[in-house]
């Protein structure tokens, strides 16, 4: 008999995600190049809002825990409003249902998506977000979850708490997927939200 399950409570960690969807880390470090290469200057503006941005959410983390609502009214929708991503011929879709069987349709997992990025049937990001002291790593479970609903073979994701961001590209032809460095806004070394943008721009 099928069961459906849903996506938070059956991948918690990742060697269950390993197990149920039979990926694997990749182990060629050119596998996940994207995000590695020299990227153009951003623009006055959007350093300007990344600055902003950086400000308020350090603003609102003085204050303690953080929402993940929160982290997408501050951080994230004026993020993507910044790079034109409300508008033609971008979509955004919140709360996205993905449905998925595995275990030759033995289970289907069923779940929400934060954010989703759609051009046409293509989909350029998956975004999720986690609440101030939730590990960006700790989500990539059920990122790696999400992802393997994607209509295409490979496909990328952005994991965020608004402070810290992980990007993770998945193959589901190999079966394999890696991960970015984590770029955080609790350094005081630059804004490292300026590499996230430049990262984001390089997908759309």
């Amino acid at each position: 008999m099928t069961q459906t399950l849903g996506i938070r409570k059956a991948i918690t960690n990742l060697n269950e995600a390993h197990r149920r969807f039979e990926v694997r880390p990749a182990v060629d470090p050119n596998f996940f190049s994207e995000w590695q290469a020299e990227f153009p200057e951003l623009s006055a503006i959007e350093q300007a809002t990344c600055d902003r941005l950086k400000i308020r959410y350090q603003y609102y983390q003085a204050e303690g825990a953080i929402t993940e609502s929160t982290v997408n009214l501050i951080v994230i929708a004026p993020l993507l409003e910044a790079l034109g991503l409300f508008d033609p011929p971008y979509k955004v879709r919140g709360e996205k249902y993905v449905r998925i069987e595995i275990e030759n349709g033995e289970t289907i997992l069923e779940g929400l998506i934060d954010v989703l990025l759609v051009q046409d049937s293509l989909w350029l990001i998956l975004l999720e977000t986690k609440r101030y002291g939730f590990s960006v790593m700790q989500a990539l479970p059920q990122t790696l979850a999400y992802m393997m609903s994607h209509p295409n073979p490979e496909s990328f994701a952005l994991i965020t708490t608004g402070e810290d961001y992980l990007f993770v590209k998945l193959d589901r032809q190999t079966q394999q997927y890696d991960i970015s460095d984590k770029f955080t806004l609790s350094t005081r070394q630059g804004n490292q939200l300026y590499r996230v943008v430049q990262i984001l721009k390089s997908f759309i």
